[in-house]
This record gives C-alpha cells, sequence and structure tokens, in this order.
C-alpha cells in the first residue's frame, strides 16, 4: 500500500510561523500608533478648514457676518451668525471633537473669526498678519517640527480669507511646493 502525502502542518511549522508573524507586528506596531496618531491630527485639519470655508460661504450667501468659534483648546468648532436673525441662526452647523479627532490639541491666535459678506475676515487681525490655528496631538508625542515622528499642521487664515492648510516642519526651500508653511 502507498504511503500517502502529509497533510496539514506540524506543531513546530506552526509555531514557527506564529513566531514570525509576533515579530513582525512587534516591529510595526510604533509605525502603526504614529500613523493613527497623523491620521486623527489630519481628520482635525480638514474638519478646520471645512468650518472655516462653510462660515465663509454662508457669510458670502447670506451676506451677513458669520462666525467661525473654536470651543476651548480641542478640535471642536461652531460656525453660526454674528448676529442671530430669522434668516441667520446662530448655530449653522458644529462638530464635536469626538468626530475622529479625540485627543486632539489647538492652539489658535484667534478661537473666533467672523467673515464678512464680501468673503473677507471681519475680525480685526494686525496689518499684515493671519489667524493661525496650530493641530498637533500632546498624547502622542512631538510633532517633527521639534524631531518627532507626528506630523503636525496648521491652518492659515489671511485678512482676505484665504485659508491654507500646511506643514510646519517643512521649509520654502522649493517655491512652487505648497505644503510648507
Amino acid at each position: 500500500m502507498p504511503r500517502r502525502g502529509s497533510e496539514g502542518v506540524t506543531l513546530i511549522e506552526l509555531m514557527v510561523g506564529l513566531a514570525i508573524l509576533a515579530i513582525v507586528l512587534a516591529l510595526g506596531t510604533p509605525n502603526f500608533s504614529v500613523f493613527i496618531q497623523n491620521g486623527k491630527i489630519r481628520n482635525a485639519a480638514d474638519a478646520m478648514v471645512n468650518g472655516l470655508n462653510l462660515a465663509k460661504t454662508e457669510a458670502v450667501r447670506r451676506n451677513t457676518q458669520v462666525q467661525f468659534s473654536l470651543s476651548g483648546t480641542d478640535s471642536s468648532w461652531q460656525v453660526g451668525c454674528a448676529t442671530s436673525s430669522a434668516n441667520c441662526p446662530d448655530s449653522i452647523q458644529s462638530r464635536p471633537a469626538s468626530e475622529g479627532s479625540t485627543g486632539i490639541s489647538v492652539t489658535a491666535t484667534d478661537s473666533n473669526l467672523a467673515f464678512d459678506g464680501y468673503a473677507r475676515v471681519a475680525t480685526t487681525l494686525a496689518a499684515g498678519a493671519n489667524a493661525t490655528f496650530d493641530i498637533r496631538n500632546p498624547a502622542g508625542g512631538t510633532g517633527t517640527a521639534a524631531g518627532g515622528a507626528m506630523r503636525c499642521l496648521r491652518v492659515f487664515v489671511s485678512s482676505g480669507g484665504q485659508i491654507r492648510m500646511c506643514d510646519p516642519a517643512l521649509t520654502l526651500s522649493k517655491p512652487s511646493d505648497p505644503q510648507p508653511c
């Protein structure tokens, strides 16, 4: 009677495979953690840019001052009319920090920005100054600008109403690159 080929794996082969898998997972875990932290920072920055654009658009649409307000030092915000009326509520849209960006810290030069009907910043800024929002995750370590692994972001709003997101760790060595601050 011919001998049949072995089917399946031995216990030693299974243990070697699990050991290799454990080593690969252990090597990838720190990078995955940084990836998650960077995703939260990017999510908060994108949401902030969207909120600022909404405030600017609503100000033009309603031809009145619409305000973008940060709620404390986290990434939650609210857009509403500076002067509430029947045609313009004091809350048009809001976003809590719990929507994908928990643990994020925002440092702002002006946490309440109002846009006028011409899409310009109605809030008084110093001559030639921009409103800035620095977005980072203090629990995740330092950003790349300070030598860390996380990619912190900054949102600029010019007095003319231009909204731009940039990376403070990058320099302006390439004028055509839109990422650096």
